[in-house]
């Protein structure tokens, strides 16, 4: 049962008796060092006895209830300790590390922070039992009248009366430390770790202390510790040495942050770090002369380009000039190859067939994709750098020949049976690799013109070394370009699947024929029908035919009509090929010829002597097919007709007969006749452009309706990917369809157009 007259402690008597004898006094003591052995500070049963006088110091009715008293006394008993105990002994350590010297200054620093690290520890440990005895203040008194709790006044007053009063001379002994840490001294981390905890403490709750005591103050000394290492490196370190350096600086920032110092500090550290070591000198070190981002790409330096990627990639636009100096690199070392072509040809016969130089091209971007894959990771930069580059080099032509007949003629040889020496792998990488090039030519439609020529002679003569390569090949265009680019070339492959079935279907007909009519023919004959749309157009001689082989035309003719009424035949004797069986002396030899070769060769079976002009009448032929056609049977490596007088030119008045004399090693002679069409057809390159750019026009003025001639131009431009025209070639197209009354000039304004529907 409660007593109901309890005693009235005084203030005095309560402070004086028990709260400062039994528990401030012994505490402080303690905290001095001046007690023995490891006795228990305040036993359960001592305690107990202290808090409840407390307690009842603060439950007595007023006015004998001394909370506020007591709040108050709480306080001064911590400032008087600090005031006499604890201030006096961090100055005095103060004064040491003052007057220290330069090599002792580690050692003064690291006793000025021990002893603030002792002290602070010793508060702690006052805060928390003074806590423990007034406890009864923090649940009401405290809260009743939003003071401050013993804890934070605690805080509070050691700020005050101790961090404020040394906080100057502690950053700059940390910043001591860290200085001798970054140059390679041993320090212990962590005292450094305690100290920094202090002044985040100090911020009751938030950074703001250890901000504005510490970091500001940090930030200062790293940027002037990194002036000084950035100007002895400069100086006398190369390009590669220096970036290790750089490197290895923000490794140890990073680690020094996370050994004792507050992780929120990390980013401004490496930013101050980035600033002064690379941003203030990335021109210098990129363009350093003998150790420079070109000198490091001449020599493949791949994890010296890895490790300056690295680094500039930290900066704001850092990696903008090091993609600018790639792309310069990429493009001399592509004018190098284009000038070596160039210097080849003032000794050398220009031809559309230059592997070396295509090979060269093909080997640089190879080369330079992987560096930009590999040392760049592939970072959109330097690959717009690489496409740059490539653009440049690519349509840059040297010579008759362009870049695009030239690299279409090195498919040509990886295609066809005897150019290159390939297994299907190395087939596929080179084609893989020839589009990857492909991909900058601004002339697209020259190259698939130029292609489609020359897939066409490979089929129609059997040339082709393998269908799943030329499948692959127009895959790989229609990948890059879409399906409007390749129709015509898979057009063309579908005539050639479609035209096998047909020639099963007549060689049975041929069969029938001969069993009905009991005729035996030597003659074998197979006919193969392209459609028109799908294939280049050729030159047809009406020639005139052997009897054998114009009966087989029109057995065939027959056949057809018949099978496909609604069809026009038209014959294309200078794509044909022959076998001729041709007997000179004892030696038989089999010719393999074109159709036209063929017939020629039959006129001269007798021993006869013709001139030009009767050859010209007998084969119902013009002088510019002839010239080409008897060439290659009397100026080749193989000559089967003598020509007189012997030279290597075809003239009017040359007289030909067949060479009784010839002989060979082989018995299957190939005797190549050159084209009678050209690589390409330019002109009709030029209507085909035409006819797209106007297809532009009218698409984009049907949809804007009014349009500015600037921007038309511009919007044509964006439109057309296979080549880019000239602004004057589009204004004229511009003007045909003004003409045709497709658009009209706006009355309004003067420089537009409007459509009319």
């Amino acid at each position: 049962m409660a007593n109901p007259n309890p005693r009235i402690i005084r203030l005095e008597e309560g402070w004086n008796n028990e709260i400062k004898n039994r528990a401030i006094d012994r505490l402080e003591n303690h905290l001095n060092g001046n007690t023995k052995g490891s006795i228990v500070l305040f036993p359960p049963k001592e305690y107990v006895e202290i808090y409840t006088t407390c307690y009842d110091m603060c439950t007595q009715r007023s006015p004998f209830n001394w909370s506020r008293e007591l709040y108050d006394r709480h306080g001064e008993t911590i400032q008087n300790y600090l005031n006499d105990t604890v201030l006096p002994v961090l100055q005095e350590k103060i004064v040491i590390w003052e007057s220290s010297s330069s090599t002792q200054g580690s050692r003064a620093s690291e006793m000025l922070l021990t002893e603030l690290q002792a002290r602070w520890k010793n508060h702690q440990i006052m805060n928390e039992w003074l806590q423990k005895f007034f406890m009864y203040l923090d649940r009401y008194y405290v809260k009743h009248h939003s003071l401050p709790t013993l804890i934070q006044s605690g805080l509070r007053i050691f700020k005050t009366q101790i961090y404020d009063q040394v906080k100057v001379q502690v950053t700059k002994a940390v910043l001591s430390l860290i200085d001798a840490e970054r140059e390679n001294g041993i320090i212990d981390k962590g005292l450094l770790k305690n100290n920094v905890a202090l002044y985040e403490a100090m911020g009751t709750g938030s950074l703001d202390a250890y901000t504005a005591d510490l970091e500001t103050q940090l930030l200062e000394s790293t940027r002037e510790y990194y002036v000084r290492k950035r100007q002895d490196w400069i100086a006398t370190d190369s390009t590669p040495a220096y970036l290790i350096k750089a490197e290895d600086a923000l490794n140890e920032e990073r680690t020094r942050v996370s050994e004792y110092l507050n992780l929120s500090s990390e980013s401004k550290i490496l930013r101050v770090v980035e600033e002064e070591l690379l941003e203030v000198v990335e021109k210098m070190l990129l363009e350093k002369e003998s150790s420079g981002c070109k000198v490091l790409l001449a020599q493949d330096k791949s994890e010296d380009l890895k490790r300056m990627f690295r680094l500039f990639g930290r900066l704001d636009n850092g990696l903008q000039p090091m993609a600018t100096i790639v792309q310069g690199f990429i493009s001399n070392m592509g004018s190098d190859c284009i000038d070596k072509r160039a210097t080849r040809l003032e000794t050398e016969k220009d031809k559309n067939d230059d592997p070396e130089f295509v090979k060269s091209l093909l080997s640089l971007h190879d080369k330079y994709l992987g560096v930009i894959k590999n040392d760049f990771a592939g970072h959109s930069l330097f690959q717009k750098a690489l496409r740059d580059a490539f653009e440049e080099i690519v349509n840059r032509n040297v010579g008759q020949f362009s870049n695009a007949e030239l690299m279409s003629t090195f498919c040509d040889r990886v295609l066809k049976t005897g150019g290159e020496k390939l297994n299907e792998t190395e087939v596929d990488d080179s084609l893989e690799k020839v589009v990857q090039l492909f991909s900058y030519l601004t002339d697209k439609d020259l190259f698939a013109e130029i292609y489609r020529n020359q897939l066409a002679k490979r089929l129609l003569n059997q040339r082709s070394a393998s269908d799943d390569s030329e499948k692959m090949m127009i895959a790989k265009l229609k990948m890059q370009c879409g399906t409007q680019f390749t129709s015509k070339m898979e057009g063309m492959l579908g005539d050639l699947a479609v035209g096998s079935d047909q020639k099963t279907e007549f060689e049975n007909r041929i069969k029938q024929l001969k069993n009905e009519t009991k005729e035996s023919s030597k003659l074998d004959f197979s006919v193969q029908v392209l459609t028109t749309g799908f294939w280049p157009t050729y030159k047809s001689p009406e020639v005139a035919l052997p009897q054998k082989m114009s009966k087989c035309m029109e057995v065939y003719k027959d056949w057809h009509d018949n099978k496909y009424a609604k069809r026009k035949l038209t014959w294309i004797f200078s794509l044909g090929t022959a076998n001729v069986k041709a007997t000179f002396g004892k030696k038989t030899y089999d010719f393999m010829v074109t159709s036209l070769q063929a017939v020629a060769l039959n006129v001269f079976n007798e021993g006869v002597t013709l001139s030009f002009e009767e050859l010209k009448q007998t084969l119902n032929l013009e002088e510019d097919i002839l010239k080409p056609l008897m060439h290659s049977l009397s100026c080749g490596k193989y000559k089967v007709i003598n020509k007189l007088p012997a030279n290597n030119k075809i003239n009017p008045t040359d007289s030909f007969t067949a060479n009784k004399d010839f002989s060979s090693k082989m018995k299957r002679v190939r005797i190549p006749m050159a084209s009678l069409d050209a690589s390409h057809n330019t002109k009709r390159v030029e209507e085909d452009r035409s006819i797209a750019i106007e297809a532009a026009i009218v698409r984009i003025m049907k949809t804007r309706k009014t349009l500015a001639h600037q921007q038309l131009i511009a919007e044509v431009l964006s439109q057309l990917a296979f080549f880019k025209p000239n602004p004057r070639v589009i204004k004229r197209r511009i003007e045909a369809l003004i003409e045709r009354e497709y658009l009209e000039r706006n009355t309004d304004q003067g420089n537009a157009y409007n459509y009319l529907a």
